[in-house]
């Protein structure tokens, strides 16, 4: 796609002196986070860009090499309304040639030359962040189920550190306790990745899914309030005051063509 071209510049990863993760056989992936700021129009813009997303967007970046790739709608969020695509690339190399093969893919640029060529536009603006996944959970894993299930939500989370080391003190904290604690208490970990590309750097951010909203409360507080997680949280120098400077989230709904629901 030669114009507003989905394709964004790699970066390289910031130095940070990680805690030692259980072993993994897998390299971490690099997972592409793709927001899409939309506008409530009379034209529907949310429709149109939903429509190219999940019919051209996601067979094309499997035809690349891609994937699991991810297309939710902000349920319940900042800045809304907006589209999010998610998807995994092997590497940092492979995530720059999966956009060269797009550009050369001819079903796909057809379809997004016509896209943007529309005098209305299908999306105001477009932001990427990159995140490396945790050694201790290395790639996407996508909630198991039939397609017939009802969808679930998917909440993204977004932790924010004050130095490089406080963050990989936290990255440590998941990877040595804290996932398992939440597969506990069921909540549906996704991915887990620190952010080598993106705002409020230094962070980590992850994704997590639930039946739905009530199972969402149900489960945090049931994780919240678990002897496990209270004696993790209470272990000198893991506090969230002393590694964590700031929370944010959003809850997300899939669409169609997700292959994450």
């Amino acid at each position: 796609m030669q114009r507003r071209n989905f394709v964004a510049g790699a970066a390289g990863a910031p130095l940070l002196a990680n805690m030692q993760p259980p072993s993994q056989t897998k390299s971490p992936a690099i997972l592409e986070l793709r927001y899409f700021q939309l506008r409530n129009t009379l034209d529907n813009q949310r429709a149109r860009l939903a429509g190219f997303l999940g019919k051209i967007a996601v067979p094309a970046l499997q035809r690349c090499g891609a994937g699991p790739v991810g297309l939710f709608a902000s349920s319940i969020a900042p800045e809304a309304p907006f589209l999010l695509m998610v998807a995994q690339h092997a590497g940092l190399a492979e995530f720059s040639q999966c956009y060269e093969k797009l550009n050369a893919d001819q079903a796909y640029t057809a379809a997004a030359g016509a896209l943007v060529q529309n005098a209305n536009l299908p999306y105001q603006r477009m932001e990427v962040q990159l995140l490396r996944g945790f050694r201790g959970f290395p790639a996407i894993e996508v909630p198991p189920g039939e397609a017939q299930r009802p969808a679930r939500i998917f909440e993204i989370r977004t932790y924010e550190s004050n130095t490089p080391t406080s963050l990989a003190t936290k990255i440590g904290m998941f990877e040595n306790g804290e996932i398992e604690i939440f597969r506990k208490h069921n909540l549906l970990p996704v991915f887990f990745g620190e952010m080598i590309a993106g705002p409020r750097m230094p962070n980590l951010t992850y994704m997590v899914a639930f039946d739905n909203l009530a199972a969402r409360e149900a489960n945090w507080r049931s994780f919240a309030t678990s002897p496990e997680w209270r004696k993790l949280a209470s272990t000198p120098g893991l506090s969230d005051g002393e590694i964590v400077s700031n929370i944010s989230n959003m809850i997300l709904s899939p669409m169609a063509g997700s292959m994450i629901r």
